[in-house]
């Protein structure tokens, strides 16, 4: 399985809504993923990064866009369709960071980390939003659902 990044080459790019030549992977956790849309036959569409979505930066307030990690449209044994945004982050990442040290200055990676996690957050809201209003599903795997602990 590949480990860091690469082009996806759907073996049914019919299902793909986008360009089949120029879908990109940047983990084995997203080929994994891509690779399972790709083969099962409940998926009837998916898309890598083709979506975007505004939001509200916390750091410069500014409106930024979010590309989440997929998009797909899943069709249950009754017929029912339903659209679900992805998004794939490490457990570490979906939680709020903490310091290692009592230290009073916090070190530069902390902030980096407080800084990530207050954009991913307000990412996440605005994709739970944009997904509501739609009657869309907005998920955020991680190792425990790709079911890799």
């Amino acid at each position: 399985m590949p480990t860091r990044k690469g082009l996806y080459k759907p073996q049914f790019p019919q299902k793909y809504k986008g360009n089949p030549c120029n879908i990109i992977f940047r983990s084995s956790w997203e080929y994994k993923l891509m690779k399972y849309f790709d083969l099962n036959a409940n998926i009837v569409e998916w898309q890598s990064e083709e979506l975007w979505i505004p939001y509200r930066s916390p750091i410069d307030g500014k409106v930024h866009r979010y590309f989440p990690d997929f998009l797909i449209r899943v069709v249950d044994k009754n017929g029912n369709k339903t659209t679900k945004v992805i998004e794939i982050k490490p457990k570490k990442q979906t939680l709020p960071p903490t310091q290692k040290t009592k230290s009073s200055k916090p070190t530069k990676r902390y902030v980096t980390e407080v800084m990530t996690y207050g954009i991913n957050t307000s990412k996440w809201k605005a994709a739970k939003e944009y997904c509501g209003d739609r009657k869309w599903e907005f998920l955020i795997f991680t190792e425990k659902e790709l079911g890799l602990v």
